[in-house]
């Protein structure tokens, strides 16, 4: 355990922290799986619009830190291609 009172304010500040962090992640996670979940069903206009609000959730994991920028560009990539082949296919 915490032997100073700035250490015991360093574990308070750590949960905090991880409490926010893990909802940021959740919610940018979530809004992934729904986008490649209209994807792989076809449905291309609401798989456009769930791509760009797990863009958005990317943006803004790798605005507050959560995770870091070049894993956001990753994640938005990888989305991005499988959103483009899908309309690859439909046209």
């Amino acid at each position: 355990m915490a032997n100073t009172r700035s250490a015991e304010k360093a574990i308070r500040q750590n949960a905090r922290r991880r409490l926010r962090n893990r909802a940021v992640v959740s919610r940018t996670r979530t809004e992934i799986k729904k986008a490649v979940a209209l994807i792989a069903a076809g449905d291309a206009a609401a798989a456009e619009q769930a791509a760009l609000r797990a863009i958005s959730a990317l943006d803004r994991a790798a605005q507050k830190g959560v995770i870091k920028k070049n894993n956001a560009a990753r994640r938005k990539s990888r989305l991005m291609k499988k959103l483009n082949q899908l309309r690859a296919a439909k046209t």
